[in-house]
């Protein structure tokens, strides 16, 4: 696999290896999977050694975890954007996370969801990235409910259900058949399902 460094030369000494070591693996890791990527390529995309990652992470599970970490804390900072955009209008940031989450799908320099990705790679349970990855999924659950609920929306656990299952189902879509036309499908399906919770 060919790989290149994650930072420019003359930026490396200012970054810390820690942190290279992630920015590596992370690009990595979404790009090629990460039971394709070894830690020995991920070092050398970080301009370090195996030596200083092992001394950073105690494995290449825990890197994994870490880069997971990064990825949910991202996921809770956009929730926070969508909050502040659309100060208590639950119906507005419901439709603001949509929208949200209809360009990430559609963007052809995405491919699909880092912790969704790392779900279907690592199946074993105790494995100390999916407790990351439940966590993650079940708090975006948890504020789509609230949102929904918020909203005066009618079976709220249903319609957050049926918005996940439908963004999920977009994210393979995507990677498999194309994003022509997904984004205008998505808004009316969104739309539709939003509207068949509505109180008549």
């Amino acid at each position: 696999m060919a790989t290149r460094a994650a930072v420019t030369i003359d930026k490396i000494d200012k970054i810390p290896p820690r942190e290279r070591i992630l920015a590596a693996a992370a690009e990595l890791f979404y790009r090629h999977g990460i039971r394709a990527v070894g830690v020995d390529t991920i070092a050398e995309a970080a301009a370090t050694n195996k030596m200083t990652l092992y001394r950073h992470f105690d494995s290449k599970d825990e890197l994994v975890a870490e880069y997971l970490r990064q990825a949910a804390s991202r996921e809770a900072a956009s929730w926070e954007r969508l909050r502040a955009q659309h100060p208590g209008d639950a119906l507005g940031q419901l439709r603001a996370w949509l929208k949200n989450m209809s360009g990430h799908v559609v963007n052809r320099d995405e491919r699909g969801c880092p912790l969704v990705n790392a779900a279907v790679e690592l199946p074993e349970k105790e494995h100390p990235a999916r407790r990351v990855i439940e966590q993650c999924k079940c708090a975006t659950r948890e504020r789509v409910i609230a949102l929904c609920r918020a909203a005066g929306l009618n079976e709220p656990e249903l319609l957050a259900d049926e918005l996940n299952l439908m963004l999920e189902g977009a994210r393979v879509t995507a990677q498999s058949m194309g994003v022509d036309g997904l984004a205008a499908r998505l808004k009316r399906m969104s739309e539709a399902l939003i509207a068949a919770h509505s109180p008549k």
